[in-house]
């Protein structure tokens, strides 16, 4: 918990402190122009690409399946990039230094020696420590490394990196956000994960439930100029540019070579037969040379990687909608719902807009449905406290919130936590109406609104919708309380409700799985943090 506080509202925290300790400033060096290089078209030429065109039912659409399980979702990135034969694009926020992070630069490395180009964009907030091993990957011929926005200097640590940033806070509090993998231009898998164990249930400890979805057909040529739209920006150093190095080439690899070998990163276990959906491990659809996908009308989206400098459209000085922006798309989707609208955000702060749109579309009678992190489950409690403050309004719209419970989810036989200490919640989804779903990286917060780059997908489904909606259902049942106001308490004090078995209903009066000094010492921190940063 307390890591992933630096993400958020500790970044400003221990900026502030820095002052009093420090003195410095760093700032990115001039760079001269680099050539452009774009992403390579799918080919009948390729395995993957044959594969592809062959199961395509019409060029104008493209085809989807969910990954709920983190077994099925890292070992179908695993599978693109064994197979890839041209080119992988692969852009993550975080790659977390450990047996699953390690395992997917290797995996890249592999791909890059039978000669497939690897392009790979990381997010430069969570790299401290990691330069060796990012430059070792890097030094392989046929892979290119990038770092979004970088720190230029205090690599070792966070609280070093953003003390020698502390003049050029706004541009450095800014993140890339986004997670996309393409392989040979014709199969992709996009969603809410990041690499690492947590986010792939290969913890004992604190493991997430999120969303993925893998994805093939027309919208890949969009997601692949998108990923160019990023890894062309001026925004983006080589990591040979920011961190410098006196190993030379040969033992640079070497290093790379014994940081990911098997003593350390042991090859994750095989995915189950089947998954939540019914689905098999996609490894079977690729040796079968045909993919048993959705197939629909799809759009995607992602912010300007401007929004590092704080860009934004206007017009004479006056600011103009941003109508490519993630968060722009998914309130539209929710003001044009006609019947209900289905969200789900690990951080969910609606803010005073937020709130405006869930009354515009209450007065229609449009029902509201929101699942979230609870204080115990969430790894951004300072998130959570700004959340409460919108838990009653919300309510008294009508909206139905649920709140993941730690203790629901490990007794839960579905959602498949045994032996993990902590469930949190980490998929990004909205269902409008069930026949439009919502997947991506964007979170319901002012960070996603206005501090981070986000990309989201819009898949026009109804069987995709009501599969969400089934995953969603059993988290509700299974591993969340519902909350309601109190009987005669006149909308002063909340309760959690759950449904258990044989028919038991639990109610609590206190935030569920948390205890007295967790909640004095969140009330404690709540005022020293901008709600605008969380």
């Amino acid at each position: 918990m307390a890591r992933r506080l630096l993400s958020r509202c500790g970044q400003w925290v221990f900026a502030m402190a820095a002052v009093l300790l420090f003195a410095g400033c760093a700032t990115l060096p001039d760079e001269a122009p680099r050539p452009a290089t774009r992403a390579m078209a799918a080919s009948a030429d390729t395995a993957l690409g044959k594969i592809a065109q062959a199961s395509q039912p019409d060029p104008d659409l493209s085809g989807f399946r969910l990954m709920p399980g983190g077994d099925f979702a890292f070992d179908t990135r695993i599978q693109l990039a064994r197979r890839a034969q041209r080119t992988l694009d692969v852009q993550y926020y975080q790659i977390e230094n450990d047996e699953t992070g390690r395992y997917l630069l290797r995996t890249l490395r592999d791909a890059a020696r039978r000669g497939v180009r690897v392009r790979l964009l990381m997010d430069d907030l969570y790299t401290s420590g990691e330069d060796e091993l990012l430059l070792g990957l890097a030094a392989t011929p046929n892979v290119e490394l990038r770092l979004f926005n970088p720190f230029p200097a205090g690599r070792g640590s966070l609280l070093r990196r953003f003390t020698a940033s502390l003049f050029d806070f706004s541009r450095v509090n800014r993140r890339m956000h986004n997670k996309l993998f393409i392989a040979d231009g014709a199969m992709a898998v996009a969603g809410g994960r990041n690499i690492g164990n947590q986010y792939f249930r290969r913890t004992a400890g604190e493991n997430f439930l999120d969303l993925d979805t893998f994805v093939a057909g027309a919208l890949i040529p969009r997601l692949g100029a998108l990923f160019d739209q990023y890894w062309n920006s001026v925004y983006v150093r080589p990591v040979q540019s920011v961190v410098a190095s006196a190993l030379t080439r040969d033992e640079l690899q070497k290093r790379f070579d014994t940081a990911t070998g098997p003593d350390t990163t042991p090859p994750p276990p095989r995915p189950a037969p089947n998954d939540l959906l019914g689905y098999s491990p996609i490894a079977e659809d690729l040796d079968a040379g045909k993919l048993d996908l959705i197939w629909t009308l799809a759009e995607a989206y992602a912010d300007s990687p401007e929004r590092v400098i704080g860009k934004t459209a206007s017009y004479g000085g006056v600011p103009l909608l941003d109508v490519d922006s993630v968060r722009y798309n998914v309130v539209e989707q929710m003001r044009r719902a006609r019947s209900e609208v289905t969200i789900v955000s690990p951080y969910l702060i609606p803010g005073k807009a937020g709130l405006e749109v869930m009354r515009e579309i209450r007065r229609r009678n449009v029902r509201i449905s929101i699942v979230t992190n609870s204080f115990a489950a969430t790894d951004e409690p300072l998130v959570h406290t700004a959340y409460r403050r919108y838990r009653p309004e919300m309510l008294e719209l009508g909206a139905e919130l649920y709140e993941l419970s730690t203790t629901r989810t490990r007794r839960s036989v579905r959602l498949g936590l045994f032996g993990t200490s902590v469930g949190r919640l980490h998929a990004k989804s909205a269902v409008i109406d069930r026949q439009v779903l919502f997947v991506g990286s964007m979170n319901f917060d002012p960070r996603s609104e206005t501090h981070n780059t986000e990309i989201g997908l819009f898949i026009r489904s109804p069987e995709m919708a009501q599969q969400t909606l089934k995953l969603i259902e059993v988290l509700k049942q299974q591993g969340a309380y519902r909350l309601r106001f109190a009987k005669d308490s006149g909308n002063a004090r909340i309760e959690w409700i759950s449904e258990e078995e044989a028919g038991r209903t639990t109610v609590l009066n206190e935030e569920p799985d948390s205890d007295f000094w967790g909640r004095t010492m969140l009330e404690m921190l709540a005022p020293l943090t901008p709600e605008s940063l969380l």
